[in-house]
């Protein structure tokens, strides 16, 4: 481990060198013989190489200038100082914390990672500090550097970097990371006592934990039916009980375990689900979700099914599902009045028109949200900073006065920057601002309603038209006059 990570992080390793969504916790303390901006400075530069993030693309910030975040957290642990009165010593003063987040080679893009950086960094620092993440991709393993100022945005707190942070950072990350179909490590190598001290800690994993590893273990070789994958349970080890209820008694266990008790994506219909792929769960048994999980199903393409290895069980269970779902899909036709095929073809367009207007007038207001945001935060910069920089004007930009006051003078050259670059004859009040900003967010909550709604809608008509579509071209017993029905 390199000797600068000393105190930190949370260290996941593969066998061979290989990463799947690993992550470390590191705090920055000035750096000997530095200045504090220097040392902030250098981390977020090291972040922000050119050559390592396509030229800055791969680069997004929360609450901060990417071009001054430096000089806005050093700002920010001043006003800390003059509104708490607090300061720290040298040694003890952290001045930002960098998480490192590496993914697993081939398994997701550089932007994909910019993003679930983002997310992460969010989500931990529950929006209470600026921040700013860079993605790596000069490496066969793509990885993002996440730094974070240890003051709060409104310079009252610090972070308070808890006994367990590394934990919750890695925790944190593994959700995420499930969320989106990632590899996580299951079974890392300790290192230096922290991840795999925390995961020996941990109570064994019970029966029933056991038995849905198991079971998923089983389901990753692709069983062609039912009765198949209860083979490989019981070459897992495994006794089946066969019945009314199928029943799993595992290695070392006194009582099985019915399979229903185990609820969610394990009972005996969500197995048959799995197997038919009309149900999909992420790795780990984490979040799950249903193929077009609505009021009714897609169907399912049987003969490729049958083409792919699935043997008569599927077969059989699958034309009972289709049967299920067409009449569920028959009902909805009738319930909502589209017995006509035309109709139904006109409102699956209206409803998709609908959704993707609600979702441009959302996307909309957040751009000027953000841009209301920046805004406030340059104007607030601009005035905090104003006599600094008349004070460095008179002194003749004296070169000693600005490295006394770098901070203040980098924010105050950037805010005025933003203004020339917005070309606007008057700065807007903040009060104006604020007012704008709480009316898009409410018209943003508002249209939120309408869009879970439109959504729904618009899944429910597309998957009944879709079921509608498959059932009158697969049923050439079907009188050409009703088809046109």
């Amino acid at each position: 481990m390199p000797p600068d990570l000393r105190r930190a992080g949370v260290f996941s390793f593969c066998k061979g060198g290989d990463y799947t969504a690993t992550t470390y916790f590191r705090p920055r303390h000035i750096d000997k013989g530095r200045s504090i901006l220097a040392t902030i400075k250098g981390s977020l530069d090291y972040g922000k190489n050119p050559k390592k993030t396509r030229d800055g693309f791969l680069i997004s910030a929360y609450e901060c200038d990417l071009a001054t975040a430096d000089a806005e957290f050093l700002l920010a642990k001043r006003q800390y100082y003059y509104i708490t009165g607090r300061e720290q010593k040298r040694d003890n003063n952290i001045l930002l914390y960098q998480i490192r987040q590496a993914f697993k080679p081939g398994e997701i893009t550089a932007e994909e990672a910019n993003r679930i950086g983002y997310e992460l960094a969010l989500r931990f620092t529950k929006g209470r500090h600026a921040f700013i993440v860079t993605t790596h991709e000069d490496k066969h393993h793509i990885h993002s550097h996440i730094y974070f100022n240890s003051t709060t945005l409104d310079c009252t707190k610090k972070f308070e970097d808890f006994r367990h942070s590394a934990r919750a950072v890695r925790r944190l990350s593994d959700t995420i990371c499930l969320e989106n179909g990632l590899s996580i490590i299951e079974n890392p190598k300790p290192s230096r006592g922290h991840y795999g001290t925390w995961l020996g800690d941990e109570k064994p994993p019970s029966f029933q934990e056991k038995l849905r590893r198991a079971i998923d273990a089983a389901l990753e070789q692709n069983p062609s039916d039912f009765e198949a994958f209860l083979s490989l349970m019981e070459a897992a080890g495994y006794a089946v009980k066969r019945g009314k209820h199928i029943k799993f008694t595992g290695p070392g266990q006194k009582r099985g375990t019915r399979c229903d008790t185990l609820k969610g994506n394990y009972t005996e219909q969500a197995i048959r689900e799995r197997i038919a792929n009309a149900r999909f769960v992420v790795s780990g048994g984490g979040s799950s979700f249903e193929q077009n999980a609505v009021q009714v199903n897609l169907l399912i393409d049987i003969q490729a099914k049958i083409q792919m290895g699935k043997g008569p069980g599927y077969e059989r269970w699958a034309k009972l599902f289709n049967l299920k779902q067409a009449a569920q899909t028959l009902i909805f036709l009738q319930e909502n009045g589209m017995t006509d095929y035309a109709r139904l073809e006109k409102k699956s367009a209206e409803s998709t028109t609908a959704f993707n207007a609600l979702s441009q007038k959302i996307k909309q207001a957040e751009t000027r949200m953000k841009d209301i945001s920046d805004l406030q935060k340059h104007i607030a910069n601009y005035s905090r900073t104003r006599d600094i920089y008349v004070q460095y004007r008179k002194a003749g930009y004296s070169k000693k006065f600005r490295a006394e006051h770098e901070g203040e003078i980098l924010l105050h050259q950037s805010a005025k920057k933003a203004f020339n670059t917005l070309e606007l004859k008057k700065l807007p009040s903040i009060q104006t601002l604020k007012q704008e900003y709480a009316a898009l967010l409410a018209e943003k909550k508002k249209l939120y309603q309408g869009y879970r709604q439109a959504r729904e809608t618009m899944r429910n008509l597309l998957t009944a038209k879709e079921n509608t579509d498959r059932l009158l071209r697969f049923s050439p017993t079907v009188p050409d006059q009703e088809k046109q029905r």
